[in-house]
């Protein structure tokens, strides 16, 4: 492993963010997935979807500062540096991630909207809607918003499996430049 200076970590709001906002996903499909568990309309069902949205709209609302950060702090080089394709496609399954943090919350916000569903948040807030009710319209970024999450599932994995193989077997920084306390 390499030898850590300030100037080779994200700085500690990025880490923050990054954990938090990974926590948020996770939390974000769990709600959606375990709301099967429940009968359509009944109490926990719809605790659950509420769950979803409001953890969708505070990761919306997250990455927008982790963009922040991004732009205001320069990202800490990878030593050794990684061959250029390898480089190239953490950039794009970078870029593909925030597509999706961005691009999911806007879209089931959409759905809902032309559903004509009220967009229950927790401690009793509520979204407007955005878009007239259509219920083809509300199908189609049903499915979109769908296709994005199964999407997202293999994003995530990609990244975290390309984190640990840096770290395990290329053996270089790409994994503790983001580990938090490490400073």
């Amino acid at each position: 492993m390499t030898s850590e200076s300030p100037s080779s970590r994200y700085g500690r709001w990025s880490i923050a963010l990054h954990w938090l906002m990974a926590a948020l996903l996770i939390a974000t499909a769990a709600a959606m997935e375990l709301r099967g568990i429940y009968p359509k309309g009944s109490d926990g069902r719809e605790l659950l979807k509420s769950a979803h949205y409001t953890l969708g709209v505070a990761v919306f609302a997250l990455v927008w500062l982790r963009m922040l950060a991004r732009t205001l702090h320069a990202t800490p080089p990878i030593t050794p540096a990684p061959p250029g394709w390898q480089a190239l496609l953490g950039r794009l399954v970078h870029g593909a991630l925030y597509a999706l943090m961005f691009g999911l919350p806007l879209l089931g916000w959409l759905a809902l909207s032309a559903k004509g569903s009220p967009i229950a948040l927790l401690w009793g807030l509520q979204l407007p809607a955005i878009l007239v009710e259509s219920r083809d319209t509300a199908r189609s970024l049903k499915d979109l918003h769908e296709a994005g999450a199964t999407a997202g599932y293999v994003l995530v994995a990609l990244h975290a499996g390309a984190a640990l193989l840096h770290h395990y077997v290329v053996r270089d920084n790409t994994l503790l430049r983001m580990l938090p306390g490490r400073r």
